[in-house]
């Protein structure tokens, strides 16, 4: 491994299988802001909500125009809506009281992901991560898509040029992850040459860029809850985690400020430039003995561990590291590959979902100390021989026991 593991005891992180989640065939998984409820994706296109307290289901949102298998779950910023993404390139938003369909959006290519505004408690804006396009801004009340750059346009003014299907060297679109910042004013996206580009979404326009060494390329790009941090994996088989050095809010208006700072004649270089003051490489996590692809990379609710899983087929390992790149903890559950990975925003508790559709709830191991509520109890370390009176256990009837007081007196 790249670090000894070290003593657990020093952290609050998962360590066994404490119980199972099954309805139908679940692939992808969110909680809600406080972790109250977990939102799964079902493959016959159904999203079912469980109440993660008592783990039973407290709603399922089914869409009879949608039976195809569902790709992404996202709840607004106080869980009153919930963003389901289809294979079917289908984009639905769900009122999770009601239980009913706010909008239902066919998009040109089959979405990924897609994520809600985090900015606005009623949003009408996601983002959108099509399979063989560029991400988009989507307007949830019009229709209306606006495709995002994915590479730094060389026009000298930063603005996009038109949407096309290929790069200019004539290679075809891969996936490409992208994500909003904590305010939602921002929007990273992560390409094909190893590229972070800081967009400002509403113009169109890239504002900054922060290559990633090796040029690899990016597969998911996550913000930790609090901001703080930003998380990528890419094909060389490196998590990297980035240090956010723009402000939680306002974060558009500094990189503009940032941007008037700098002088330089070169597009790429100038946004270079800005973009090492956005971004600073914190640490690294790979498996050196493996070599092993990483999977559904994520940070803990506290933002202080980080967690991904093996993307080896047959396998349910979950890796989790404090964020120092120790490697404190090997999660082995059932021979099934891992689809999904989700830790709760509270309480030290992870949440996968297997190929065969179960979700697995990993929580802490915690010790029975029976001494805490008796005091005169005492504990063990190994069995101990007793050896008994010969009378000490024997059972003496009522009538005996008065006889033999009578003869005492």
């Amino acid at each position: 491994m790249n670090a000894p593991i070290i003593d657990p005891l020093q952290g609050d992180f998962p360590e066994v299988i404490e119980e199972y989640l099954e309805h139908g065939v679940m692939k992808c998984i969110a909680f809600n802001r406080r972790g109250t409820l977990l939102a799964a994706g079902c493959s016959d296109g159904s999203c079912v909500i469980w109440d993660f307290e008592t783990r039973g289901i407290a709603k399922e949102l089914r869409d009879r125009d949608c039976s195809a298998a569902i790709t992404s779950v996202c709840w607004s910023k106080y869980g009153h809506r919930i963003l389901v993404s289809a294979a079917d390139k289908s984009l639905t938003l769900w009122d999770v009281v009601r239980g009913e369909k706010v909008t239902r959006i066919a998009l040109q290519q089959t979405p990924i992901q897609a994520r809600l505004h985090p900015g606005s408690s009623m949003p009408s804006i996601c983002l959108a991560c099509p399979l063989s396009s560029a991400p988009m801004i989507v307007d949830l009340s019009t229709g209306s898509t606006t495709a995002l750059p994915v590479i730094v346009p060389d026009m000298g003014n930063g603005i996009a040029p038109p949407s096309r299907n290929k790069f200019p060297d004539g290679a075809p679109f891969t996936l490409t992850a992208a994500c909003f910042n904590k305010n939602g004013d921002l929007v990273y996206v992560g390409n094909s040459k190893g590229e972070i580009l800081i967009i400002d979404h509403e113009n169109v326009k890239v504002l900054a860029m922060i290559p990633i060494s090796g040029g690899a390329v990016i597969k998911n790009i996550v913000f930790s809850r609090n901001g703080q941090y930003f998380l990528t994996n890419s094909n060389d088989r490196i998590i990297r985690i980035h240090e956010n050095l723009l402000p939680l809010k306002d974060g558009l208006r500094a990189l503009n400020e940032l941007n008037k700072t700098i002088e330089e004649e070169d597009t790429v270089e100038k946004m270079k430039a800005v973009g090492s003051k956005c971004l600073v490489l914190f640490r690294e996590f790979q498996d050196l003995i493996t070599r092993m692809h990483w999977k559904a990379p994520c940070f803990s609710g506290d933002g202080e561990w980080v967690i991904a899983a093996s993307a080896s087929k047959g396998e349910h390992k979950i890796y989790i590291w404090d964020r120092a790149g120790h490697l404190v903890k090997l999660l082995e559950g059932p021979k099934e590959a891992v689809f999904d990975l989700a830790w709760h925003p509270v309480h030290p508790i992870i949440v996968s979902v297997s190929l065969t559709g179960l979700v697995y709830i990993w929580a802490k191991d915690y010790t029975e100390n029976w001494s805490a509520f008796a005091p005169d109890f005492k504990e063990l370390e190994e069995n101990e021989e007793y050896v008994e009176r010969e009378d000490e256990f024997d059972l003496v009837p009522e009538t005996e026991k008065v006889t033999e007081n009578r003869h005492c007196a």
